[in-house]
């Protein structure tokens, strides 16, 4: 398990054993990630492409410090995207890279085994929903007039329908004749959202007002 497959020099049977042990531990990858997270299918692709991509680059630079380095000039120009800057998807890229490094030094064993561990710890982590708060926190937008006191005109209506409330963000739009208020809100359970939202229309005199879900993603 932890003793490489390559020896002195690349044969043709360890080169085609490192690339199917990658591509086969990168679909596992996306799998996990189809399974855990919302996928696209172009991240999706790149994902189980990656292992035997990035295995294919160490087994080129193997012992070649030139090589090496200019590689490593190349990945710094590389900028894996995905969605929105999810910390979710960073976690996929970087656990497909680690694949790639592992089948590319010849630790096909090492790698499957790794593959395995993180992809079941993964499936029960989102089966148990860990990380997961009863009570979601969410992301309400409300948009006043310019002449309005909003420091606790709301409060009434949050004491009512959340059991937490903050303001994080206030600016002025549309030339200064509006604010724009961004609340963080813990709602309580089986309350009517809809109820909550005319209450908030009433008092901004029917402007804009939108309750999403909190990306914590977007404080990272």
């Amino acid at each position: 398990m932890f003793n490489s497959i390559l020896g002195e020099s690349v044969t043709a049977a360890s080169f085609f054993s490192c690339m199917s042990v990658a591509l086969v531990l990168g679909l596992i990858v996306a799998f996990t990630y189809i399974k855990t997270a919302r996928a696209s299918s172009n991240f999706v692709t790149t994902l189980a492409l990656m292992p035997m991509l990035v295995a294919m680059a160490i087994m080129l630079v193997n012992g070649n410090i030139g090589a090496g380095v200019a590689t490593m000039g190349v990945f710094s120009l590389v900028r894996f995207r995905s969605i929105a800057g999810n910390s979710r998807s960073l976690l996929s890229v970087f656990f497909a890279m680690t694949i790639g490094l592992a089948c590319g030094t010849g630790y096909i064993a090492f790698a499957a085994i790794f593959t395995i561990i993180v992809a079941v710890l993964e499936l029960i982590l989102k089966a148990i929903d860990f990380g997961e708060m009863r009570n979601q926190y969410k992301k309400l937008t409300v948009m006043v007039p310019e002449d309005l006191d909003y420091t606790s005109m709301f409060d009434d209506v949050f004491d009512e329908y959340a059991n937490e409330f903050r303001l994080i963000k206030s600016k002025t739009t549309n030339m200064g004749s509006l604010f724009e208020l961004v609340y963080e809100v813990q709602l309580k359970s089986n309350i009517n959202e809809k109820e909550m939202i005319d209450k908030i229309r009433i008092k901004n005199g029917n402007l804009k007002v939108a309750l999403s879900e909190r990306l914590v993603e977007e404080e990272l």
